[in-house]
């Protein structure tokens, strides 16, 4: 059992309040989850030739301004960090394929967390009011995000295996559910050079995804044969830089409702989770059927 929430507003003029209206959703979800929690927001682009990478570090008091010394030394200057306890933000230039293999050699005990020019991501183990609150989860702005509560029901309860999981840019995924074939996808991706950082079976889908995405699939075609391939219960609730996609396997048996009015389209586990938000009384209240694919553009 976990929780999962999503919020997209559709109005720009709400999008200072995106945390504040999306918390009560995650607290609201901490019975199904009380193991861990997490967040992937999604804000202002950078311009195309900047990217930005979340990091984390095991230690609250960790050493940001010699880690930013040290890439700026590098990578030269140029480079910003934003800074938020055990969590920290990079803005720079450089691409992907060059920042994390040089963070993953030069600081083995930091985990790269996503990459991309919207999207940044905090997730940690606790209550999820206590990562909400030690994040400031309340503050923070943007178009739309992805969220989710951990009841554990395979592997460690740890940071890098809280939810959401990334691959590539701008691409996040959570899940309520089980797979029952992790490792084969994991053998079929591990030959083409996809590298995994945890034995999680939801790393297992995310990265699915992504790499069919980068082969050339939309999002829904990736989903679509993400129906063959990935076997178990499961919804899936994944964001990318401007969408949100919402799906449940052949049984459906993991829950989600959606409430959708003309400000925003808010997904959660259940229905409780939704109510303290304005207007829900006059939303439109579904829940989403098997095997169909929604999707929410910002």
């Amino acid at each position: 059992m976990c929780g999962i929430v999503g919020l997209l507003l559709k109005k720009p003029e709400l999008r200072e309040q995106l945390g504040q209206l999306a918390m009560p959703m995650l607290i609201g979800m901490t019975e199904r989850g009380p193991d861990s929690a997490g967040l992937a927001i999604f804000t202002g682009e950078l311009p195309s030739a900047q990217r930005k990478y979340s990091l984390y570090a095991p230690d609250w008091e960790y050493d940001w301004a010699g880690f930013e010394t040290l890439f700026i030394s590098k990578f030269g200057s140029g480079a910003a960090i934003a800074i938020k306890g055990n969590h920290a933000v990079l803005t720079c230039s450089e691409p992907a394929d060059e920042v994390r293999p040089w963070v993953k050699q030069a600081f083995p005990q930091l985990h790269l967390l996503a990459a991309g020019r919207l999207m940044d991501i905090y997730k940690d183990v606790g209550s999820p009011a206590d990562v909400a609150a030690r994040y400031q989860f309340e503050k923070l702005a943007g178009s739309h995000l992805v969220a989710h509560t951990r009841m554990a029901t395979e592997s460690a309860v740890t940071p890098d295996r809280a939810h959401p999981f990334t691959a590539g840019e701008d691409f996040c995924l959570v899940h309520n559910g089980s797979l029952s074939n992790p490792h084969q996808i994991r053998r079929r991706l591990e030959p083409l050079g996809i590298a995994f950082d945890t034995d999680n079976d939801t790393e297992a889908a995310c990265r699915y995804f992504e790499w069919r995405m980068r082969e050339g699939d939309d999002l829904e075609t990736a989903i679509r044969k993400g129906f063959e391939e990935l076997d178990g219960f499961y919804t899936f609730l994944m964001g990318t830089g401007d969408e949100l996609a919402l799906v449940r396997d052949a049984f459906a048996c993991k829950p989600a409702v959606v409430a959708e009015t003309d400000d925003y389209v808010a997904i959660s586990s259940e229905f409780r989770s939704l109510a303290k938000l304005p207007d829900v009384k006059n939303a439109t209240i579904f829940e989403p059927v098997p095997e169909e694919i929604y999707v929410w553009r910002a």
